[in-house]
């Protein structure tokens, strides 16, 4: 497009763009790669020529063609509008920057590139999304994956950070929720139009996020989920938060394939480890043992990984300490040559320590004095219940 007044492109020629695009919205697969790259290429309007003309590569005319008849792009716009429903492209000031990644992080599935445009139904904006996470995981999750994905994007909406999923059942449901139990703010990315329900058992939900959060689609409104749909929604998810999450994953779960885009687009990938015996976490695993994934078991771990430098540093936690950490090497020496069940003289601890009868002497002057020696008559013993925690110890130190 080119302006009229060599100050960029007029209202009209911008608006005739988002019409083009709408359209190949409307006719395309979402994330096909044949319109993505085409239109990044040789541009939305010079793409639709070639499908009205019957000259666009790879087929893509033939396959688009019933489609293309039916394909009312205005009206489209105007019932979307009548919704709530906005049609927000790559020049719009909503449109999110992050997504431009996308151009240059190659394919799967044949699907893959920047979307034409984004039907975005709610009050949130995209450009308000800031350092947004995603949370996405297996749709057949546990009661321990629920908890840990609610419980992070409770911490999540509390301080502030979007939360974006995809509004399934299992680890995308409980994030939602999470982050709205917290009073954050969440986005679900869906994988059919922003006017469908789905799944229908999420009706409430959608419908909240539609009025008071964001429900986003790079297909069409009106269209249903397919699972090629759903393949083509993970990129988004992945492109438009800053690092995701993933909470429980079996081997072949779609949420790999988040977590894949992730990577991809040079985002954070987080992993939530799962008990070792669960199928569920097998992915999750997975990415953590390859190095793919940095394991984060809560929200502050999560603001560490995706803060910027120097932001939400976690200190190092200390071991808790003991009487016998703040003991000597000598110290610990005398008190563990000391018997289990009866009392010691000072030669019989000297030689079972290996430590002289003044070192001996000096150290049991300090272990009486902290609780953890006693005497009895001209010897010394351990007190009390001291001779099971030193077993106990000596195991800890071996293991």
């Amino acid at each position: 497009m080119t302006g009229t007044t060599g100050s960029g492109p007029s209202w009209q020629e911008r608006e005739a763009d988002r019409l083009i695009r709408a359209t190949l919205s409307l006719v395309g697969e979402p994330g096909d790669l044949r319109i993505t790259e085409g239109v990044a290429l040789v541009g939305p309007v010079e793409l639709h020529r070639q499908i009205r003309d019957g000259t666009a590569a790879d087929g893509l005319a033939d396959d688009v063609r019933l489609r293309t008849a039916e394909a009312d792009a205005p009206r489209a716009l105007e019932l979307a509008e009548r919704t709530g429903t906005r049609f927000v492209v790559p020049w719009d000031p909503e449109w999110p920057r992050s997504l431009d990644a996308l151009a240059w992080s190659g394919s799967a599935h044949e699907r893959g590139g920047v979307p034409v445009g984004l039907w975005v139904r709610g009050p949130l904006r995209l450009d308000e999304l800031g350092r947004s996470v995603a949370v996405v995981g297996s749709r057949s999750a546990t009661t321990y994956g629920t908890g840990q994905a609610g419980a992070l994007a409770h911490d999540l909406g509390r301080v502030g950070v979007p939360v974006v999923s995809g509004g399934a059942f299992g680890i995308d449901v409980a994030a939602h929720r999470g982050a709205l139990a917290g009073r954050g703010r969440t986005v679900a990315v869906l994988a059919c139009g922003v006017d469908r329900v789905y799944p229908q058992a999420h009706e409430h939900l959608l419908e909240h996020c539609a009025a008071e959060h964001l429900l986003v689609s790079e297909t069409a409104p009106g269209l249903p989920p397919s699972r090629i749909r759903f393949l083509s929604r993970n990129r988004v998810i992945a492109a438009l938060a800053v690092g995701t999450v993933v909470v429980e994953a079996a081997l072949r779960s779609g949420a790999l394939s988040t977590a894949h885009w992730a990577t991809r687009t040079g985002r954070h990938l987080m992993g939530v480890p799962g008990p070792v015996s669960s199928p569920q976490s097998a992915g999750v695993h997975r990415l953590l043992r390859d190095g793919e994934a940095v394991l984060v078991t809560n929200a502050e771990d999560v603001l560490e990984v995706t803060g910027h430098a120097g932001e939400h540093l976690l200190p190092v936690p200390p071991s808790p300490q003991t009487v016998r950490d703040r003991l000597t090497p000598r110290q610990r020496q005398v008190l563990e040559a000391l018997p289990r069940h009866h009392a010691a003289r000072l030669a019989e601890i000297g030689r079972a320590a290996g430590v002289s009868t003044l070192g001996v002497t000096t150290a049991l002057g300090t272990l009486v004095r902290r609780g953890l020696v006693e005497q009895d008559g001209p010897g010394f013993r351990l007190t009390g219940a001291d001779a099971d925690r030193l077993d106990e110890t000596l195991l800890d130190s071996s293991a």
